[in-house]
C-alpha cells in the first residue's frame, strides 16, 4: 500500500471499510513482552508479601502501559517502513533491558528499569512527533502534548531509579499515576490545552487485534509455566489432576475473551464514530485486569501443582480467587463498553468466585482450583448459550435484554 502523504510519509495508509493487519515486526516485538510477562509472574511468586504484591503490581502497570502505548504508536505509523522498523527494534532493546530488570528493580536495577521505561516512552513518542507533518496542526499537537505528559513522568522514574528503599516506591507511584490519568485528562497541557478526541483517529481492527495478541501472550505464558513446571514434578495422582485443571482453565480464559468478545469488540470498534474514544476504554484501561488476571492465575496454578494436597495458604487462595476474578472484572466491563449490558453470565462467576473465598481457607489447593476451573467453565458455557448461535457483535436491544436475563 502507498503511503498517505497528507497524513504522513510514515503513517499507516487508511481506506474506508478496510482492516488493517497487525505486522510480522509487531509480532516480533511482541516477544520480548512474553519475557516480561514470565518474568512479572515469576517475581510475584517469589515476593508474595503485601509490600511484593504491590511493588510487582507497579512493575505490571509499567509493563502494561509501555506495551499498549506502542501499539497506538504503530496504529498511527507503519512498522512496514525502514525508519518505523528501527523504531520498533530499539524498542526491543528497551524492552529485554526493561524485562531483565524486574525482578530486581526494586533493588540494584532500579536504575536500569527506569532509564529503559523512560527511554521507550519518550522516545517513541517523540519519534511520532518529529514524523507528524506540520501542516497536520491537531496530530502534531496531539504528539507534543503525550511528549510533554510522558517527560514529566519520567523525571519521576529516573528519581525514584536512584532512590533507596520506599523513596522509590513513592516516585515510582507519582509516575504511574501521571501516566495513567493523562489519556482520561487527554493530555491536558497549560496554553495549549487539551487534545480533541478526533485527534485520536486509529483504525479500529487493528486495535482489537493487538490487544487480543497481548491476551494470547499471557495465557501462553501461564500454558508455558504450567507445563515445565508439571514436567519436573513427580507425576501423581493429584499432581496429573492439577495440571488438568490448570490446563481446562486456561482454556475457559480464552473461551470467555474470544468466543464472542474479541470478535464483538473488532467490530464494534471498526464501526464506531469515534474509535479513539472505545480504544482508550475499553483497549487501554479495561483490558489491563484481564491481563493481571491471567498472570495471577498462573501464579496459582505452579503454586497448587507443587502443593497440590497440602493446606491452602494465604497465597494460594489469593491468587487461585483473585486470578479468575480479576479476569472476570475486566470481562464484564470490556463487554458492557461493546455491547450495552452486563454479562449476567460474568456476573454470576463474580459471586460465586467471592463465596468461594469464604470457604477456601479450609479447602486444598487442588480443590480450590477444580473449583475455580469448574466456575469460570460454566461462565463460559452460559454465555455461549445465552448469546446463542448468531452474530457476535453488538446485539439489537431486544436480543441484549434476552441476553443480559438468560
Amino acid at each position: 500500500m502507498v503511503a498517505d502523504s497528507k497524513r504522513g510519509e510514515l503513517f499507516r495508509p487508511m481506506a474506508p471499510n478496510q482492516h488493517s493487519r497487525v505486522t510480522y515486526a509487531e509480532l516480533f516485538f511482541d516477544l520480548v513482552f512474553v519475557f516480561a510477562v514470565t518474568q512479572i509472574s515469576h517475581t510475584l511468586l517469589d515476593r508474595f508479601s503485601p509490600l511484593g504484591v504491590v511493588q510487582t503490581t507497579m512493575l505490571f502497570l509499567a509493563v502494561w502501559w509501555v506495551w499498549v502505548y506502542t501499539s497506538w504508536i504503530t496504529n498511527w505509523l507503519n512498522p512496514e517502513l525502514t525508519p518505523v522498523r528501527i523504531l520498533l527494534f530499539l524498542l526491543m532493546l528497551g524492552g529485554l533491558v526493561l524485562s531483565t530488570s524486574i525482578p530486581k528493580a526494586f533493588e540494584s536495577r532500579g536504575i536500569w528499569f527506569a532509564a529503559a521505561y523512560a527511554g521507550m516512552q519518550v522516545g517513541k513518542t517523540v519519534f511520532l512527533w518529529v514524523s507528524t507533518p506540520p501542516a497536520r496542526t491537531s496530530a502534531r499537537m496531539n504528539a507534543l502534548r503525550i511528549t510533554a505528559w510522558l517527560s514529566v513522568s519520567a523525571v519521576f522514574w529516573i528519581a525514584g531509579g536512584f532512590a533507596l528503599g520506599d523513596a522509590r516506591l513513592v516516585l515510582w507511584a507519582i509516575a504511574l499515576m501521571i501516566e495513567y490519568i493523562s489519556p482520561a485528562a487527554r493530555f491536558w497541557i497549560p496554553k495549549y490545552g487539551a487534545s480533541s478526541v478526533a485527534d485520536w483517529v486509529i483504525e479500529g481492527g487493528h486495535m482489537a487485534e493487538r490487544c487480543a495478541g497481548f491476551i494470547i501472550i499471557a495465557l501462553g505464558e501461564s500454558i508455558v509455566v504450567t507445563g515445565a513446571t508439571f514436567a519436573d514434578l513427580t507425576w501423581t495422582t493429584e499432581s496429573v489432576t492439577a495440571f488438568a485443571s490448570a490446563f481446562v482453565g486456561a482454556i475457559a480464559m480464552w473461551w470467555i475473551y474470544f468466543h464472542r468478545g474479541a470478535e464483538a469488540g473488532s467490530e464494534q470498534i471498526s464501526r464506531s464514530s469515534e474509535p479513539g474514544r472505545l480504544a482508550r476504554l475499553a483497549y487501554t484501561y479495561l483490558h489491563m485486569p484481564i491481563v493481571g488476571g491471567i498472570i495471577l492465575s498462573a501464579v496459582a496454578d505452579e503454586l497448587v501443582l507443587t502443593h497440590p494436597a497440602e493446606h491452602s495458604d494465604l497465597k494460594t487462595v489469593l491468587s487461585a480467587i483473585g486470578g479468575p476474578l480479576l479476569f472476570l472484572v475486566g470481562t464484564i466491563l470490556f463487554k458492557h463498553t461493546i455491547r450495552g449490558f452486563l454479562q449476567l453470565s460474568h456476573g454470576v462467576g463474580i459471586v460465586a468466585l467471592m463465596v468461594l473465598a469464604w470457604f477456601a481457607s479450609a479447602l486444598s489447593p487442588l480443590m480450590l482450583s477444580l473449583l475455580t476451573s469448574a466456575i469460570m467453565i460454566i461462565v463460559a458455557v452460559w454465555e455461549s448459550m445465552s448469546l446463542g448461535s448468531g452474530a457476535a457483535g453488538p446485539r439489537s436491544k431486544k436480543h441484549q435484554s434476552e441476553a443480559s436475563s438468560a
